[in-house]
Order: structure tokens, then C-alpha cells, then sequence
């Protein structure tokens, strides 16, 4: 009997650390995964939460960015990461439900290997031009390109993204030609567009707004119902005389499918508490960009309805990866 209970006692010891560190979550850094390059919207809204939600869990939250292969790269490694809350994925919508009818192999699956977290924020496309081009207007510009058929081209952060889609379908809507130059995420794409290496650039306002609001930058339209209050004097599309050309993209948190539900759950609660916070709010606002909440279960089935419409989008603009 002594022997037995040195034996279990010797083993309590053992797996004591162990148990400690199967404890409370987190116990160590946690990364948010950015499929792009630093300096765009992704990029932006991952680091909207970065601080406020270091401070709530007790340990460190960075962002680590992956760009490449339209985004396929970083959605890649978290689909498989180990499923333990410590590698999430900040997904752009032009990535997470666009890719999946643009790439036969894709490498991941947005529904199968992701778990729903939290969405993040939601923004409309603002139609930007490098200062070079002769034109301070949607109709100056739909002109020019249609007295000059293929000397523009627009930016975009990869093919099939919500860039692209924008982007060939301004060309449907108007008639026009401009040549399609992918890059590896906004941020490289808008320093092009400002060293007048790339003529247009179709996105969404948290990677551009600054640039416009200091006149380096042309903002001529933006792809919303309404103004934005940061950019008042840049003008719908519908008011330009361009109607129905009203797009958006969103901004959510996914982790490895098969993550506990404690877990998804605790960053779904915090990350809503960071989204309601008044700084976080104006951070967004001054940026163009609106914060948004979902419970998991909402983010999932919007995700699926995502899913479905954005497919038929790209199968009637009839985008194809070049």
C-alpha cells in the first residue's frame, strides 16, 4: 500500500506542471494571422484589437503578416494550426469567401477549417487616383478612360478580391478598359498609386484615408449608401451619376476549426467589449470603417450567406484569376 501511494504521489508530482499548463486561457503570446501586407485595412483592424485585447487576457497579442497567393498563404496556416486559441486568422471577405470561386485548390476551406469568432468591422470601397491622372471626378474619369482605352490600370490587393471584383465591375457598369495589376495587399498597392506607378485603386478608406485627406491622393467616389465622415466632400457613386455601384468588404475573427468553444467563446465576449469601447469606435470611424458585433453562431451563418452571394457576384462580373 506504501509503495502505491509513493507511486501516485511521485506521478501527482509529474503531471502537476502539466495540468497547470492545460489551465486557464491564455498562458502564452497569442498571434492574429494577417493574410496581407502591413499598411492596408486587414492589417488595420487586426491592430485595432491588439492592445485592448492584450490587456483583457493577460498576455501578449500580435500580429504576425502573411501575404502572398491572394491571401491563400496565411488562411493556409491557421486552417492548420493546432486548434488551441493560439493562432487566429483576421480575414478580409475578399479573401475568406471569394477565394473558395477563384481557386480550384485553394488549400483551405472557409467553412470546414475555420471556427466563427468575431466579426470585426465592415467598410465601403472608396474609388481612389494617383495625382497624376487627369481626371477630379467619376465622370472625368469615365470619360478619360473611354477617350483613352487601356492607358489606365487599378490596383488591387490580389485576384479575386474585393479590389478586383470592384474593379471589372466599374468597368462593366461604364463601359471602359483598364488593365488589372494584383498585388500582395493593399499597402504595397497604395504606395504605388502614390508614386504614380498605378493609376486607380478601388478600396476600402482605413488604407487610403489619411493620403486623401492631405491631398496626396484623389478620392472621387466612395461605394456607399451615404457620405463618409471622414472623407465629406468625396461623393457617393450614386451621386456621381454611377448607380447601384454600392460595394463593401468586412473584416472578421476565425481560429482553427476544433478550437474549444469555452475558448472562441471568451475572445467572441472580448472582442465585442473592445468593439463597443468609445475609442475603438472613433479609431474606426476616423478611418472610414464601421466597427460591427456577431455572436459565433451569427458569423457563422453570415459567413455562409457571404459565401453563396459573393459567388454569384464573380460568377456574373465573370472574374477570372489572371
Amino acid at each position: 500500500m506504501q509503495r502505491r501511494q509513493l507511486i501516485a504521489a511521485g506521478l501527482s508530482a509529474l503531471t502537476a506542471p502539466h495540468l497547470m499548463a492545460q489551465g486557464k486561457y491564455p498562458q502564452r503570446t497569442i498571434t492574429l494571422i494577417v493574410p496581407t501586407a502591413p499598411g492596408g485595412s486587414t492589417d488595420f483592424t487586426a491592430r485595432l484589437i491588439v492592445e485592448p485585447l492584450s490587456k483583457a487576457l493577460g498576455q501578449a497579442v500580435v500580429v504576425d503578416n502573411k501575404p502572398g497567393a491572394s491571401g491563400n498563404i496565411g488562411n493556409q496556416l491557421v486552417a492548420r494550426a493546432k486548434p488551441d486559441g493560439y493562432t487566429l486568422l483576421v480575414s478580409y471577405s475578399g479573401y475568406h469567401v471569394g477565394n473558395p470561386h477563384l481557386f480550384k485548390q485553394a488549400g483551405w476551406d472557409p467553412i470546414k477549417d475555420f471556427a466563427p469568432v468575431a466579426m470585426m468591422t465592415r467598410a465601403p470601397q472608396v474609388i481612389t487616383l494617383s495625382p497624376k491622372v487627369p481626371a477630379n471626378n467619376l465622370q472625368e474619369l469615365i470619360a478619360y478612360c473611354k477617350a483613352n482605352p487601356g492607358k489606365l490600370n487599378y490596383a488591387s490587393s490580389g485576384n479575386g478580391s474585393i479590389q478586383h471584383i470592384a474593379g471589372e465591375l466599374f468597368k462593366q457598369l461604364t463601359g471602359t478598359f483598364i488593365t488589372h495589376i494584383p498585388y500582395r495587399g493593399s499597402g504595397p498597392a497604395v504606395q504605388d498609386l502614390m508614386g504614380g506607378q498605378v493609376d486607380m485603386f478601388i478600396t476600402t478608406p482605413a488604407g487610403v484615408v489619411s493620403q486623401i485627406q492631405a491631398g496626396k491622393l484623389k478620392g472621387i467616389a466612395v461605394t456607399s449608401k451615404k457620405r463618409l465622415s471622414s472623407l465629406p466632400n468625396v461623393p457617393t457613386a450614386t451621386e456621381s451619376g454611377l448607380k447601384s455601384y454600392e460595394l463593401d468588404s468586412w473584416f472578421a475573427l476565425y481560429a482553427p476549426a476544433g478550437t474549444p468553444a469555452d475558448i472562441v467563446q471568451l475572445l467572441n465576449t472580448e472582442v465585442n467589449k473592445i468593439l463597443v469601447a468609445a475609442d475603438t469606435r472613433k479609431k474606426a470611424e476616423d478611418s472610414g470603417t464601421d466597427v460591427e458585433q456577431m455572436s459565433t453562431q451569427q458569423l457563422g451563418d453570415f459567413t455562409r450567406k457571404e459565401l453563396d452571394y459573393w459567388g454569384q457576384v464573380i460568377k456574373g462580373a465573370k472574374i477570372t484569376l489572371e
